[in-house]
């Protein structure tokens, strides 16, 4: 095998967004903000600086694409209770639909991606991938921690 795990995982996502994007094209909604309508789905009530960070945006790519999806009726601001300075986003009614469309979208073709792959060898992937994605996200916390007796 001449490619690494890393090459390999970023060229498969890449091609699984290409897909994607193009299956959902008739939605009218970006590959971006779909990521942010997915995440708020499950994430409802996320302030926009956790967004931004999730997302790997600057905020004001954020707030622009907030306004947009704002605007179409598709979610809402609301103050953070926490912090006046800051918005918590909430979806809206017109967003469920589109969510549910490319949710099915999305399993269709998580589906075709897997084809000739058992239950198991499904169940052991996701598995292995999520124990790497672990492995990382440790070590991206690490990297954040002050270092001790400095």
């Amino acid at each position: 095998m001449n490619e690494t795990i890393g090459f390999l995982i970023h060229d498969t996502a890449r091609m699984f967004r290409r897909e994607l994007n193009e299956r959902v094209r008739h939605s009218g909604v970006t590959a971006m903000q779909w990521r942010l309508l997915a995440y708020l789905a499950r994430n409802e009530g996320s302030n926009q600086s956790k967004l931004a960070e999730f997302l790997e945006v600057e905020p004001i790519t954020l707030s622009r694409m907030i306004d947009r999806l704002a605007d179409a009726g598709m979610l809402s601001r609301r103050r953070d209770p926490d912090d006046r300075r800051a918005w918590c986003l909430y979806l809206e009614d017109k967003a469920l639909p589109l969510i549910d469309e490319l949710r099915t979208a999305y399993v269709l073709l998580a589906d075709e991606a897997q084809d000739g792959l058992s239950a198991d060898e499904r169940a052991q992937l996701a598995g292995l991938v999520e124990r790497i994605r672990q492995n990382l996200s440790r070590k991206a916390c690490d990297t954040k921690q002050p270092e001790q007796g400095a």
